[in-house]
């Protein structure tokens, strides 16, 4: 057993409060933790407003970085002393993960979000007095001093990297880097001559945004309702903006492409007109993918007629559909190397400010607010 300092939500719509938590020594599979680092993620802010469905009280938290302290007898990936950065979960041996698929493991829901446990059902952490508490939130619970992962989800980190990228940085890659990233890179790829344009710029909408640059992708166009967010997608290459307080995002992307639209677009708000507008401004065989998460049960509505007419394509992407093993060590090299900036979008709190952080997160202050631990 390991007592640990962590950011309990114990109610819908409660404030983060620090505890003392216990945590379980690790099964054969899994990996203890000492957390460095942990971003505030939408989801996160969610789950605790009550959006998106999930057991409180909790520990939630899946950005998380640091050192590994102990292992599970079967691990052989990484060992105590190494760096990691922690992201999604999967379970390894359904279909989809032996195909080498893990972000559409069969038991992803269970393991990531609403389970709170184990799969067996077992808790990972307890209240001091011995109470459990609702953890494994996308197989760590990092809003706290200390996490327990699997070997799967738990992606070592090379010593140079580790004392060259600093636990801030390191942290953000597990999911909202990895989603907007992935999101252009893996699923929506755009081509030579393309335009891209992304509903959103919150953390995994400017991570796009970053992407793009990466691609031949030629226009490169960010809607929002806030002013700053959409200076800084200029600063970070977008080509194009549009202030959807004020100009109609469909007609002002139709007016950028000559009236053809946009080759790909990304929903990244989680805001369902936003999502209609990502479709309808689609190009003939266009493709919009959807990252965006708006509350559970939300559904929109369509023109299906120009569906039949126009033929778009509509693709929810989830962790940016990457192989975080492969994906997450290569996103690392292109911010070591210049070519994916992803400090500008962050700012530190210490842990005993996380609820300053989340109000920062939640009123759109700070686009990737990230916890340091003592």
């Amino acid at each position: 057993m390991h007592t640990a300092t962590a950011a309990v939500v114990r109610a819908q719509d409660a404030p983060f409060a620090l505890e003392p938590v216990r945590l379980d020594d690790p099964r054969p599979d899994e990996v203890l933790v000492r957390i460095a680092a942990a971003g505030i993620c939408h989801t996160d802010l969610s789950v605790r407003a009550g959006r998106t469905p999930g057991p409180l009280p909790a520990v939630l938290g899946h950005e998380g970085t640091g050192t590994v302290e102990a292992v599970g007898r079967a691990v052989t990936r990484v060992r105590p002393g190494d760096t990691v950065v922690l992201t999604f979960d999967s379970c390894g041996g359904c279909p989809p993960c032996r195909a080498g698929q893990p972000v559409q493991c069969e038991h992803w829901p269970r393991l990531n979000l609403f389970g709170g446990s184990r799969l067996d059902g077992s808790a990972t952490l307890r209240a001091e007095d011995g109470t459990p508490l609702h953890g494994h939130f996308f197989g760590q619970s990092s809003f706290a001093t200390l996490a327990l992962a699997s070997e799967r989800n738990a992606i070592p980190v090379p010593d140079e990297v580790a004392q060259d990228v600093p636990p801030e940085l390191l942290a953000v890659f597990g999911c909202g880097v990895q989603t907007g990233t992935g999101a252009v890179l893996n699923v929506l790829r755009p081509e030579p001559g393309h335009t891209l344009a992304v509903f959103g710029a919150g953390a995994v909408g400017l991570a796009a945004v970053l992407a793009a640059r990466l691609t031949a992708a030629t226009g490169i166009v960010v809607v929002d309702v806030q002013p700053a967010r959409l200076a800084l997608a200029l600063e970070l290459g977008a080509t194009a903006v549009v202030d959807a307080r004020t100009e109609d995002p469909v007609e002002a992307i139709a007016a950028l492409t000559d009236g053809r639209g946009a080759d790909r677009t990304l929903e990244a708000s989680g805001n369902l007109r936003a999502l209609r507008q990502a479709v309808d401004a689609l190009a003939v065989g266009g493709v919009c993918g959807v990252a965006g998460a708006p509350p559970a049960g939300s559904e929109v509505t369509l023109d299906v007629p120009a569906l039949l007419g126009r033929a778009p394509r509509i693709v929810g992407v989830n962790q940016g559909a990457a192989v975080p093993e492969h994906f997450l060590p290569a996103l690392v090299r292109l911010y070591r190397s210049g070519r994916l900036p992803v400090d500008r979008l962050v700012r530190t709190y210490p842990f005993a400010q996380v609820e300053r952080a989340a109000g920062a997160a939640r009123s759109g202050e700070v686009v990737k607010p990230v916890l340091l631990m003592p």
